[in-house]
């Protein structure tokens, strides 16, 4: 049964998760370090049909300065060696601007997306809880 992001949405909140945001048909995942605190999980799910778990596994420039791009996705992509079952879709690097002069570099982030299809909500489910759990951040 295909699902709407809304629809997804509360079907996630009443599955026990807290949603991060809605972008397009993909809903993203919190994690909470803190109380106080809600960040980006790195997990989403897609609607579908299938449905299609993410995760997105992240090493920052500064962590590795001396590093070169094809260094840095090798990292990650040892760090996403976890996610078995789990195809990876896609690699890029994410510029971090400085919020008050874009012009302005802080850091990238080298990113590598991997995905599941789950042929239900129960399947995605599961794929998220084990998705949470990835150590997804080499910093």
């Amino acid at each position: 049964m295909p699902f709407s992001p809304s629809q997804l949405k509360r079907r996630l909140i009443e599955a026990g998760f807290e949603i991060f945001r809605t972008r397009g048909d993909e809903v993203v995942l919190a994690e909470r370090p803190r109380e106080n605190l809600i960040l980006d999980s790195l997990v989403s799910v897609r609607c579908g049909p299938p449905l299609e778990v993410r995760a997105t596994f992240r090493a920052q420039r500064s962590a590795f300065q001396h590093d070169d791009e094809a260094q840095l996705f090798w990292r990650v992509r040892g760090l996403a060696a976890v996610a078995s079952g789990f195809e990876e879709r896609a690699c890029h690097i994410v510029p971090v601007s400085d919020p008050g002069d874009a012009s302005h570099l802080l850091d990238e982030f080298y990113d590598v997306l991997v995905a599941a299809e789950a042929e239900s909500l129960e399947a995605a489910v599961d794929l998220l809880r084990l998705a949470l759990g990835f150590d997804k951040r080499l910093i």
